[in-house]
């Protein structure tokens, strides 16, 4: 199905014209409805072309493992500048963000089929992509501008509708959450599609997302500048809670392992296939076959690619035995051995370690991974000393042309969901833990997580909430790291006194490693020792602005075009 998908795409690509502003969207004339939207098979190639819009790899770079770079886990040669707060605002549409050509292509077909000749049963699993696509993009705008207008049906450039004013950010995920209710409706179960299609628990899995968002963001923001009147963040934890849940009793996804707590993280990301693999609900897949693939791998393998771990990423994983560093006097970060020494075994196969198998070539001798490219330059530059190794393939055939896939869902974030939104209900309870943070734990040999147990870290991210939270938004930092998830929990958790102020730092550099490199000439440190990118860029640290940045601004364009629309606080 996977290639059926992507043959679809040029076909589809012909049909359909996107464009940035809400405004000049020319009407989808290009199709004629009452000639093509008539049979299950017309639905099913105009929605495939929402497909390509979630996360992949593109040509070149890391892709989607490269997406933290926005937020504390990652360090970018170039800083974020909203986390530095340099955001301006920006002129039109494609440079906000402010786009609705996908949504409005939804709405397209949506309006349009009660030209169906074929039976509707056959066309209801279309339908219901059509409504998780909707709410998918219709997230992405959340996320960036809270409040938002609410557009169901396919405006004309002249509709009197297109100068409506934003809804509040609530009514906006609650229409959200009736979509993505009428696709779980209309979707079958993942043993009932075909590989590489929308699922009912897929649906299910971001309608918990969606309400997981809310919740917290009504939560942490609540009393300021960006919270929602009348909040009532309970619901949608339980929402959240209770979409998990149902995908947890289906019984039909465990998390993957190979047996070896050593290597079954890290062989989880770097697969051509996930047909069999019962963590993975939807992904996206390359074909060599079809023209489809990628150099991802070239860049995990041989190069740094401009950015690292952060030193706080990696200092947040746990020991072994469940305890934090900090009560381990032993613990020592000045090599990368001692690093990963004693540790969640996830952060050895998050990061290259030295002497780890870093390429297979038949006929040569295997490469090794030495010691991180610190002193490289260009995209080959490894920024913090941490060297990003999730999702590499040492045994690819050509990393040129990759056809790793792309894990758009999976059951960790099932389990996490739940354990964090009956956390936040006060509901957690042991045996809730053993079926959602320990099966991550376990996965990995890492001690279980005991509610009457948790050791004092001083060092907690979170101390103004429980122990139990900043546990469960450890093992979610931890687990989803270089995934794309974090800018969105720093959002939802109002985390920004987490980076506010201060400089991410790197590794330890250690001068006899890298003889040749002259310190703060050549590489930046801290008084510490420790690799300092922003030091001459971000003397001050970032400046995020808790009273503007959280969410972006809306352009100028658009404000000038409907007067109705209101820029958001602080811009």
């Amino acid at each position: 199905m996977k290639n059926k998908i992507s043959v679809c795409l040029l076909f589809i690509a012909t049909l359909c014209v996107s464009c940035d502003s809400f405004l000049e969207r020319e009407p989808l004339d290009k199709i004629s409805s009452d000639v093509y939207f008539k049979t299950s098979k017309d639905l099913e190639l105009y929605v495939n072309q929402f497909y390509e819009k979630f996360p992949g790899f593109g040509g070149y770079g890391i892709g989607y493992f490269g997406e933290d770079k926005n937020s504390d886990n990652l360090i970018y040669e170039d800083y974020d500048v909203r986390l530095a707060g340099y955001k301006t605002v920006p002129g039109n549409a494609s440079d906000a963000g402010w786009s609705w050509g996908d949504i409005r292509s939804v709405n397209y077909m949506l309006a349009n089929l009660g030209h169906i000749e074929g039976s509707m049963e056959e066309a209801k699993p279309f339908i219901g992509e059509a409504y998780f696509f909707r709410s998918y993009f219709y997230y992405s705008l959340l996320t960036k501008f809270g409040d938002l207008p609410w557009v169901n049906k396919p405006y004309n450039t002249d509709s009197e509708e297109l100068y409506n004013p934003r809804v509040p950010r609530n009514v906006i995920v609650d229409s959200m959450l009736v979509d993505l209710d009428r696709a779980i409706e209309y979707i079958p179960l993942k043993k009932d599609v075909e590989e590489g299609r929308l699922s009912k628990e897929a649906a299910l899995l971001f309608k918990s997302r969606v309400a997981l968002f809310e919740a917290s963001w009504e939560k942490y923001h609540n009393g300021t500048r960006f919270g929602v009147e009348n909040p009532d963040f309970d619901r949608y934890y339980r929402i959240a809670a209770d979409a998990a849940l149902q995908i947890m009793n289906g019984n039909a996804f465990s998390l993957y392992t190979t047996g070896d707590p050593k290597t079954s993280y890290y062989q989880l990301f770097n697969k051509v296939s996930f047909t069999d693999n019962a963590e993975v609900i939807l992904a996206k897949t390359y074909s060599l076959a079809l023209g489809l693939t990628h150099r991802a791998q070239n860049y995990l393998l041989y190069r740094g690619s401009r950015l690292g771990l952060s030193k706080d990423l990696v200092d947040d994983y746990l020991c072994i035995d469940g305890k934090p560093t900090a009560v381990h006097h032993e613990y020592s970060d000045k090599d990368l051995l001692s690093v990963v020494k004693d540790r969640d075994p996830r952060l050895a196969q998050t990061m290259w370690i030295p002497g780890d198998l870093r390429r297979v070539v038949t006929g040569e001798d295997p490469l090794y991974f030495e010691k991180p490219f610190i002193d490289l330059i260009g995209e080959n530059k490894c920024l913090t000393g941490y060297q990003l190794k999730k999702g590499s393939d040492p045994y690819v055939v050509d990393p040129e042309n990759a056809e790793t896939g792309v894990i758009l869902f999976r059951y960790a974030e099932v389990l996490l969901n739940y354990a964090e939104a009956k956390a936040e209900l006060g509901e957690l309870t042991q045996e809730d833990v053993d079926e959602t943070i320990n099966l991550l734990r376990r996965r990995v040999g890492v001690a279980d997580l005991r509610i009457d147990a948790i050791v004092n870290d001083p060092n907690w991210k979170f101390p103004e909430i429980s122990p139990l939270l900043n546990e469960i938004r450890r093992e979610r930092r931890v687990e989803f790291a270089c995934e794309g998830y974090r800018l969105n929990d720093l959002l939802r958790w109002r985390a920004h006194e987490l980076f506010v102020n201060k400089r991410p730092k790197g590794f330890y550099f250690n001068q006899s490693d890298f003889p040749e490199m002259v310190p703060n000439k050549d590489i930046l440190l801290d008084e510490q020792g420790y690799v300092d990118p922003y030091r001459q860029s971000l003397p001050n640290g970032y400046q995020f602005n808790p009273e503007r940045d959280y969410l972006l601004p809306l352009p100028t364009s658009e404000l000038v075009l409907n007067s109705k629309l209101k820029q958001n606080p602080g811009w």
